[in-house]
């Protein structure tokens, strides 16, 4: 009995390397490692692009006094809430008194190309903090129409 005992341990030994030795031959990535990479490969370069085109808080500040004349030499500065959709602007100093108070009041911005990107709209009374969207927040916030977007505006808007 303990040579058939013996024979058997072998076997079963000989069993389970076959065994194994099958299972790293047929070894596959599950579907999980798969789409992990397949995402990677999607994603990585998708980000690196839709970095590129994120625009600048430079270019928003830029883009105030670009888009109303009551905005010219107020040094805009600006800082990202949603990259590529909102920011924060403050003036160092108050806009052209157009009106008592600035509270609600909109304007359009203006991009480097002169086209309307987006809009601004006055948080306070004096007028020196505005909350800004760019493209279609823009018009989901009432600041321009769907049909203004893009427009081409050669000089900042009067009045």
């Amino acid at each position: 009995m303990s040579e058939l005992s013996s024979d058997l341990t072998r076997l079963g030994a000989a069993l389970e390397a076959a065994a194994a030795a099958d299972v790293l031959r047929r070894w596959r990535p599950s579907r999980r490692l798969v789409a992990i990479a397949v995402s990677l490969v999607l994603l990585i370069p998708a980000a690196a692009i839709g970095a590129a085109h994120l625009i600048r808080n430079s270019e928003v500040e830029a883009s105030l006094p670009a888009g109303a004349f009551i905005l010219v030499g107020t040094q805009p500065r600006c800082t990202t809430v949603r990259p590529g959709v909102e920011y924060r602007c403050v003036l160092d100093r108050a806009p052209y008194h157009m009106v008592d108070d600035f509270t609600g009041v909109v304007y359009q911005t203006v991009d480097a190309s002169r086209h309307v990107n987006g809009g601004c709209r006055s948080l306070q009374a004096d007028g020196l903090v505005w909350e800004c969207y760019l493209g279609e927040e823009a018009v989901r916030q009432n600041i321009i129409s769907e049909d203004f977007l893009g427009a081409v505006q050669n000089e900042p808007a009067h009045g």
